[in-house]
């Protein structure tokens, strides 16, 4: 089973998914109505933050659905048109935030992962969505924090009680920091 990650360090806020999903989802080149959406907070620190469906494997806007509208295929989340009577308890009970609506839309809709190739990993230009074996989604976070470290020049830590410093070498230096 693959799944969505995203790295958002890499998203520019290019918005390309989000039109992608759009056209291949619903036939149109309005990104409000694509499965996926960047956000993106301003002034400092920038953060643009691609917002798509983790496909829980318990998912609470199942539970939360009165109607049963929702299941799971193929580890596959799926909100079923017909049954769903748009009350939208699974907008409410997501925890990441990743079920939409449209007025155009008569239903609530989320990412179904476009049958398997998701097209919005495949058009970003950054790499921010990667479409990745699920045994490899720990890696992604692990490089991630392993990367945050490589740019430290200090960390303070506490040791028997007392506040420490450990200086890292300047990077592109000839010393170590003072």
């Amino acid at each position: 089973m693959k799944r969505l990650t995203v790295i958002p360090e890499r998203c520019s806020g290019c918005r390309l998914c989000e039109l992608a999903c759009a056209i291949h989802a619903s036939g149109s080149n309005n990104p409000k109505k694509s499965r996926i959406r960047i956000i993106s907070l301003y002034p400092h620190p920038v953060v643009r933050m691609p917002i798509v469906c983790k496909q829980c494997k318990a998912p609470k806007c199942r539970d939360s659905c009165p109607v049963d509208a929702i299941t799971i295929h193929d580890g596959v989340v799926t909100i079923n048109d017909e049954r769903c009577v748009s009350c939208q308890s699974c907008v409410d009970s997501c925890p990441d935030g990743a079920i939409f609506v449209h007025s155009d839309i008569d239903t609530p809709f989320k990412c179904d992962l476009c049958g398997g190739t998701p097209v919005c990993a495949d058009i970003c230009p950054k790499k921010a969505i990667l479409f990745v074996p699920e045994h490899t989604l720990g890696q992604v976070h692990r490089l991630t924090s392993a990367l945050g470290y490589a740019h430290l020049q200090e960390a303070e830590y506490w040791e028997h009680g007392v506040k420490k410093t450990l200086k890292y070498a300047d990077i592109g230096g000839d010393r170590l920091a003072p």
